[in-house]
């Protein structure tokens, strides 16, 4: 992932994380290292490609939004390579609780892109608690309740063999974290 941005232009910075504390540290970890106006993350599989991150970053470059997160939900039809069948359908499930349980408005919050005003959203990476695969559901609630502009944007998607999350031990541990974010509110 790094060469590819290298051959894109993109500045990078390389930030250690040791120990492992998750996904959810690492990313809050590096957008609050930023220092550009807009922070950035993907996946390092690069299953969005990085041809896609004009579409979150303009909208909030132009001020209509505060917090773009690209969406494997709003259309399909750009997803590639799909995950295995158990796998979407548990995804699925899981942002059916989400919505239930946060009120939040989005079908897709576990896409691993997405892009940030940083000025407006330093506040709430801050405040986020969550080290998790469910730290993207309390960045969006915490976004929701600071009263952030915040859009579900589709993007194109293709599903990477070696993903690290576990079907079954992650997704009881993200289903105990929404439900803790959801009694601490």
């Amino acid at each position: 992932a790094r060469e590819r941005l290298k051959d894109a232009r993109i500045e990078t910075r390389l930030l250690e994380n040791f120990p492992n504390r998750g996904k959810g540290a690492a990313v809050r970890a590096g957008l609050l290292a930023a220092r550009k106006p807009i922070g950035l993350f993907f996946d390092a599989d690069l299953s969005t490609p990085l041809g896609e991150t004009p579409k979150l970053i303009e909208p909030i470059a132009n001020g209509e939004i505060d917090i773009a997160l690209g969406s494997r939900a709003l259309d399909r039809g750009l997803i590639g390579i799909h995950q295995p069948w158990r796998r979407e359908q548990a995804g699925r499930a899981f942002n059916l609780l989400v919505r239930t349980a946060t009120g939040l408005p989005f079908w897709d919050t576990q896409c691993g892109f997405k892009a940030f005003r940083l000025d407006v959203c330093r506040p709430i990476l801050e405040a986020a608690r969550l080290d998790g695969f469910a730290f993207d559901v309390e960045l969006l609630y915490l976004a929701q309740h600071a009263g952030l502009r915040t859009r579900e944007i589709p993007v194109r998607w293709n599903h990477a063999e070696g993903s690290k999350v576990s079907f079954f031990r992650d997704s009881l541990r993200m289903l105990r974290e929404v439900i803790a974010l959801r009694a601490r509110a």
